[in-house]
């Protein structure tokens, strides 16, 4: 069965055919900006299993660091997804919060602590970096 996202709009779409990868919650300074919360909770996709479905023309890139790039919608600014600025690369993040569906996992850890909000307090017990795991 395949998952289905998109932006808020509806103008863009995606499908992802397969299991998703790991999904964490990154409390990093960009993806707290990025999401406008505490953290974005992202997971990962191999790039064979992914593909947009509607839309393509009207996504954007943004090189947030060197060789990463975070792709959203630019009538609606939706950030759908992320990952190396090569887009032949193996694995997209995809923002857990434009799926349609119920992907069969939830996040399994916290990333980038060390960078979090001060306002927001981690009260999970999910394991907690202060980076992202190597």
């Amino acid at each position: 069965m395949a998952l289905k996202g998109g932006c808020l709009c509806g103008s863009v779409g995606y499908e992802i055919q397969g299991k998703l990868g790991e999904a964490a919650n990154c409390h990093c300074s960009m993806c707290r900006k990025q999401s406008g919360a505490a953290f974005l909770t992202a997971a990962g996709v191999p790039t064979k299993s992914f593909r947009w479905t509607k839309g393509e023309d009207l996504l954007t890139r943004y090189e947030s660091s060197p060789g990463a790039v975070r792709i959203f919608c630019k009538r609606c600014g939706s950030t759908l997804a992320g990952g190396p600025a090569d887009p032949k690369g193996d694995m997209i993040w995809i923002m857990m919060g434009t799926l349609d569906d119920d992907p069969g996992i939830r996040a399994s850890s916290h990333v980038f602590v060390g960078s979090k909000a001060p306002w927001f307090d981690i009260t999970d017990a999910l394991p907690k970096h202060q980076g992202f795991p190597s």
